[in-house]
């Protein structure tokens, strides 16, 4: 390098002090030696022995420039750290490939500074004052884009983590097994089911055969013979798939035949002959853009091929001038159909401007949203009029499921719940196949362009507010297309969808009169409101307990240290303890001013949850209750923040947190029902912070029931259904009390915001006596009789696709 100017480094303080050090060793051990290094002195280390350092009295980057005397200003993070010859390197780069001013894209934190003297012309401090606002926007998006990423990577160690650990568990139980007496004793019987196992496995009917058996054993013949049953029927099913398939290649030569979803002739036929009531249009609406041939031609297949044929597919094509085979294709399959209408746009007015062209062009009863790179199921449009018909539908959606060659090969099906507002408005859950009337959209407007990558979404939340009619098809009729520029192979393939979701919820908010924070959940698209408070009112948290005070204690213990909201009162329910080391606790917790201790007492010294509680609850006067059981430990400050800010609300009866074991798998994530019989817990045994099925773990949402280890009830709607029904009187007496909530109009919501440890049944015991367990009998009985139309009709909030015989969201296999 012919010359060596003077370089000044603006450090731009984002870290606390003790992450500069690293940053400062990096500059020097630079290569290059002729620079300075400005920053903030309110950050400065104490010992900077360095001449080139100089601590300034600045608060900004621009402050920091008018002190700096290089002919070259570099720009650092704290959080950045230089290898030694990246100033060298740039400098070089930019001296000799640039005639002054900002370097190449490529070389971004140089830029040249023009002198500036008395007589210095305005035009030079203007030039500078603009390039200094280019390199701060710049810098703004850099940031944003590293937060992205970082909050990506994080996900990505967690479930790293968790590989490795179950690994790693894995291993250690299987060498503790290996080394085990009982493992070397059965050596021999080992090896002959081993041998036993590989002849059955050679002979398909025989395994079947053994699996009957397996079943017929574990669950009975009447269980046996229903799976048999739809074992035959799948088999019929594929096998008539496979001759359709190829005698519609035979015959059509088509892409995306009926049989690749699964489809069946008879069910095709029969739908195309099916009547309906109504005469229904569905205006099918897929803006174009540069969309690939064979891509296009699979979209228009599946619609042509709907057994429902009153539609229009209306085709808006903003594609550039290098894409001409796409107006081309489209008008020539166009001339062979007349349900298909295109339009070349004038300009590409983005994906809102776009689609709203092709609702201009739009004459049907009911509107359709349709990627340009997607694919319908054959029934999709004949289960859109059923629900129309017999349900007077006016918004209708549907499951989805991910695909990346053709629907044979979809591998993520997504099983939604039934309409659930909070869900929505922190995850576009309803996203694809979303189907509405005309007269609705009407209502509500056209789409947005300031919400652009969101503008379904935002459509979707408006349509919501509106519609009277929501209704829920469980069933995959949409396809999605996995590839490299589509959301559904990752959201940062189009980061700006984010900040319009953002700004979607955040007008919804509005609209509906509710103030609230729109943040990014632990999971990239899912989003955490946080609703204001106007009102911190009284939160009085029942506890009852019966001795065990080493637990009491760490419970009220980490609520007095970590709870942050700021109005509270604790009221201890005693209830029959015998141990003196429990009063003695007691007399040390009424000396604070925010907890009491009520004595709850029954004549025959049995337990009855629900009795306690509502004893409790009568001698509270907070305007909310909160059931806390006495094995909890409060994790998260803000637990109680969380829970006020939806049971303040009046359309929310109750809310309930994240419970984890004390190894950080889950307790409770809310509760399903018909799970397991009756009631369970969602994603039971997950591990801390694992997203759980379609990131349901890592958003508040709608639920039908949550745990009374720790639930907020609102004290209008607890006086309202009378608390606890003290039948039930250690079991379900929670789920019964989320049940009738309920029915009384409200809803139920968990958020994973709010977080706890829960020992499981300490307090209590298990049911380990012939009396528990026939009390036990007993609640299970009626629960199920009071509850047998809800239990019939299943939980709204958990698909009926989804396996009743485990918590793991696992597909159902019975049919």
């Amino acid at each position: 390098m012919r010359k060596q100017p003077l370089v000044s480094i603006l450090l731009n303080v984002v870290q606390e002090k003790a992450a500069l050090e690293p940053c400062i060793r990096g500059v020097l051990a630079q290569t290059y030696i002729n620079w300075e290094l400005l920053l903030p002195a309110s950050a400065a280390p104490e010992d900077l022995d360095d001449s080139r350092i100089h601590p300034v009295p600045a608060d900004s980057v621009r402050e920091m420039l008018a002190e700096a005397q290089g002919e070259w200003i570099a720009f650092l993070d704290s959080d950045t750290l230089w290898t030694p010859n990246q100033l060298e390197y740039r400098l070089t780069a930019v001296l000799e490939h640039t005639e002054g001013g900002l370097c190449s894209p490529e070389l971004p934190i140089l830029c040249a500074r023009p002198t500036l003297s008395s007589n210095s012309s305005a035009p030079d401090v203007q030039e500078l004052e603009e390039r200094i606002s280019v390199l701060e926007a710049d810098l703004k998006q850099v940031r944003k884009e590293k937060a992205g990423a970082a909050r990506e990577l994080e996900i990505y160690r967690r479930e790293y983590g968790y590989a490795i650990q179950q690994r790693n568990e894995y291993h250690a139980n299987n060498l503790a097994l290996m080394a085990s007496m009982s493992w070397r004793l059965t050596k021999p019987m080992r090896l002959i089911t081993g041998g036993l196992r590989r002849v059955v496995h050679k002979f398909p009917h025989l395994l079947l055969i053994c699996k009957a058996l397996r079943t017929l054993i574990a669950r009975g013949p009447r269980a046996t013979w229903k799976r048999v049953r739809h074992y035959r029927r799948r088999v019929r099913r594929l096998k008539a798939c496979a001759r359709w398939e190829k005698q519609w290649i035979e015959e059509r030569g088509t892409l995306v035949p009926p049989p690749l979803f699964g489809c069946t002739f008879e069910d095709y036929t029969s739908q195309q002959k099916a009547t309906f009531p109504k005469d229904i249009k569905f205006s099918i609406l897929v803006p174009l853009y540069n969309t690939p041939e064979q891509f296009l031609r699979e979209m228009i297949a599946s619609v042509q091929h709907q057994t429902y044929t009153n539609w229009e597919l209306c085709l808006a094509d903003g594609s550039d001038d290098q894409h001409p085979e796409v107006g081309e294709l489209v008008r020539k399959l166009a001339e062979e159909d007349s349900r298909i209408r295109y339009t070349k746009l004038e300009e590409n007015m983005g994906i809102s401007g776009n689609t709203n062209a092709c609702l201009d062009m739009a004459t049907g009863d009911y509107i359709g949203l349709f990627d340009h790179d997607d694919l319908l199921h054959p029934s999709a449009l004949y289960e859109n009029m059923v629900a129309i018909c017999e349900k007077d539908a006016d918004f209708i959606y549907t499951d989805e499921t991910t695909f990346q060659n053709t629907p044979k090969d979809a591998y993520c099906p997504n099983f939604k719940p039934d309409f659930a507002p909070d869900t929505l408005r922190s995850n576009n859950y309803i996203c694809h196949f979303t189907v509405f009337s005309r007269a609705l959209q009407e209502k509500v407007g056209k789409f947005r362009s300031e919400c652009d990558g969101s503008q379904d979404y935002d459509m979707v939340l408006r349509l919501t507010e509106q519609a009277k009619h929501i209704v829920h098809i469980p069933k995959l009729l949409y396809y999605w297309r996995c590839h490299t520029a589509s959301v559904a192979s990752d959201i940062s393939a189009k980061p700006y969808v984010i900040d319009a979701a953002h700004k979607a919820i955040g007008d919804h908010l509005k609209r509906i009169g509710l103030e609230g924070e729109v943040l990014d959940a632990s999971v990239p698209s899912m989003y955490h409101v946080k609703y204001a408070i106007p009102e911190p009112k009284l939160v009085s948290i029942v506890i009852c307990t019966k001795d065990h005070r080493h637990d009491l204690k760490t419970c009220v213990d980490s609520i007095l240290q970590k709870t942050t909201y700021p109005n509270y009162e604790i009221v201890i329910v005693e209830n029959n303890s015998t141990e003196p080391e429990t009063f003695e606790y007691y007399k040390e917790l009424e000396q604070n001013p925010l907890i009491r201790v009520v004595t709850w007492t029954s004549p025959t010294k049995e337990f009855n949850y629900s009795a306690i509680n509502n004893y409790g609850a009568e001698q509270c006067s907070g305007e909310y209750i909160l059931l806390l059981n006495n094995d909890t430990e409060v994790i998260t400050p803000n637990w109680l923040e969380e829970m006020v800010m939806f049971v303040q609300r009046s359309d929310v009866g109750a809310a309930g947190a994240m419970l984890y074991y004390p190894d950080d798998t889950v307790q409770h994530a809310g509760v399903g029902i018909g799970l397991l019989g009756l009631a369970a817990h969602l994603h039971r045994n997950f591990p801390r912070n694992h997203p759980g099925y379609m990131s349901r773990m890592s958003y508040a949402q709608d639920l039908s029931a949550v745990t009374a280890a720790c639930i907020m009830v609102r004290r209008d709607v607890w006086d309202e259904i009378h608390g606890l029904d003290e039948t039930f009187k250690v079991a379900f007496n929670d789920i019964d009390l989320c049940m009738r909530i309920r029915k009384a109009g409200y809803l139920i919501v968990f958020t994973p915001f709010a977080e706890l440890y829960h020992y499981e049944s300490k307090s209590r015991g298990l049911e380990d006596n012939p009396e528990k367990q026939k009390r036990f009998a007993g609640e299970i009985q009626r629960f199920t009789k009071r509850w047998k139309k809800e239990l019939d009709a299943g939980d709204p909030y958990y698909n009926p696709n989804l396996s009743l015989d485990s918590e793991d969201f696992s597909v159902r296999t019975d049919i």
